[in-house]
């Protein structure tokens, strides 16, 4: 779900070039390789097993050409890739502090979840150095943090442009947020209305049918 919702909400021009910061098995770039009119996609992943079952997923779709899986540290990205060398950056990035609630006993989804390899310091540093002037940010992430979220993004000069509360029904709180940042843009943020998830338990509304393609 959040990997569909952020490549909705996602904007790439035709040409551009994207870097999937934590691309886990390379869902994101896939997506917006199918929505978008990008010129390339590039996924970065510490993991090596999830980086050799984005590859296959790469391979299998026959996107060789359009997307590629770099095995590396996202707290390395600026030192892989170079600066100002991508026009958008996507990223999905772990949201829960350190130990925060439940570690899932599996590695590989703890990692995804919780801030153990890399926080959200990280995840900005590294994107306000790849990204071009001007260049877009995209993230998803989880409201109880977006105070942290919103001062992090100013102080690295991603400028806050476009937000979009996510809630799984009509009646109850949000549970992820929609991010769009502009490196060195001006200050104006544009609030979009509410992203409903769920119509009733176990049937989508129609936007989240439009997004998965139904």
């Amino acid at each position: 779900m959040d990997a569909v919702l952020l490549s909705g909400f996602s904007r790439v021009k035709e040409g551009e070039t994207v870097l999937d910061l934590g691309t886990g098995t390379g869902i994101i770039p896939i997506l917006l390789e199918a929505k978008t009119k990008g010129a390339h996609f590039t996924g970065l992943e510490i993991q090596p097993e999830s980086a050799d079952m984005a590859r296959r997923s790469v391979a299998y779709n026959r996107l060789e050409e359009k997307i590629t899986i770099v095995t590396g540290d996202l707290k390395q990205a600026s030192e892989i890739f170079g600066a100002s060398s991508f026009d958008v950056i996507t990223t999905n990035p772990p949201y829960m502090i350190d130990r925060h609630g439940l570690v899932n006993p599996d590695d590989a989804k703890a990692m995804a979840r919780h801030e153990i390899l890399c926080d959200l310091e990280d995840v900005l540093r590294e994107s306000a150095k790849v990204l071009k002037p001007q260049g877009r940010f995209y993230m998803v992430h989880r409201p109880f943090r977006l105070a942290e979220i919103l001062g992090k993004m100013s102080a690295y000069r991603i400028e806050p442009k476009r937000m979009r509360l996510v809630y799984p029904f009509v009646d109850k709180e949000p549970n992820m947020v929609l991010l769009e940042g502009m490196r060195g843009g001006r200050p104006r943020m544009t609030v979009e209305k509410p992203l409903i998830v769920y119509r009733e338990q176990g049937v989508y509304t129609d936007e989240i049918y439009d997004l998965y393609g139904y």
